[in-house]
């Protein structure tokens, strides 16, 4: 599988990322008008351990692009319901159509890592799973959908940190659940699953690529870069607008409505 070179452990500062980045944002705007040029269908799957960046980097990535094109999937706990479904069968209505990216906050591998190792499946469901998923997978590929797969890491001793930084902040408090806090006792059990999940669906057609994630903003760019890198240098021209002067009087014009508008902060 694809292994990103392990930066160096300086932490890259807020105004080389922007830098960095500025650009990589025009190049996703390229990609993205490829993909609805082309009527094309991208997934983007991002797992990983908790801490790692997983929302971090999806952010960067759909900062400048349009929602209605690029969508972002994080699902919550299934339902009752769901739980006598086929596996897989809850994520199919979120893939994406013609000229859509959709990016998958997790993904059907929950299966893989947080249920296998905290008990939410049983060991044949989860080596069912194994079996199932990389032909799962050849489905999607063969029927052309672009499939992409990121696996973020990040070592304990930063995890830790980003746990406390987390518990200290009011407004990063959300990203904090009771399952997040029990997983810090299965360091090493994650890693197994991982390893397991690795061996069994790192394929021709569906690879892993591993990024390291211990500096965020190193990694974002690393990730980001490497996305790109997959997609045809292929550029498609903006549509042309006209933006015509207005009258002098349709800017004299004004409108007040029936409600007044709330008093300005």
């Amino acid at each position: 599988m694809a292994t990103q070179k392990k930066p160096p452990r300086s932490t890259l500062g807020r105004n080389d990322y922007e830098a960095a980045l500025e650009p990589m944002m025009l190049e996703l705007n390229r990609v993205a008008r490829w993909v609805q040029h082309e009527g094309r269908r991208v997934v983007i799957i991002f797992e990983g351990r908790d801490t790692a960046g997983k929302g971090g980097v999806i952010n960067a990535i759909t900062a400048t692009l349009n929602p209605r094109q690029v969508h972002v999937v994080a699902l919550s706990k299934p339902s009752d319901a769901e739980r006598t479904q086929w596996y897989f069968q809850r994520y199919v209505p979120h893939l994406p159509a013609a000229g859509q990216i959709a990016l998958f906050d997790r993904s059907w591998y929950n299966r893989a890592g947080v249920e296998k190792v905290m008990g939410f499946c049983t060991e044949d469901e989860h080596r069912r799973f194994l079996k199932q998923a990389p032909v799962f997978e050849k489905m999607l590929v063969d029927d052309g959908i672009v499939l992409l797969k990121y696996f973020l890491c990040v070592d304990q001793a930063q995890q830790e940190t980003r746990f406390r930084e987390r518990m200290d902040d009011p407004l990063k408090r959300w990203k904090l659940s009771p399952i997040d806090l029990q997983s810090r006792e299965h360091y090493k059990a994650y890693g197994r699953a991982r390893d397991e999940m690795l061996k069994a669906t790192h394929t021709r057609h569906a690879p892993w690529t591993l990024v390291d994630f211990n500096d965020q903003r190193r990694g974002r760019l690393t990730l980001i870069r490497h996305l790109l890198d997959r997609v045809p240098e292929i550029e498609v021209a903006d549509t042309p607008l006209e933006f015509p002067a207005l009258s002098g009087s349709a800017l004299k014009e004004s409108y007040k409505g029936p409600v007044k508008p709330i008093k300005p902060f």
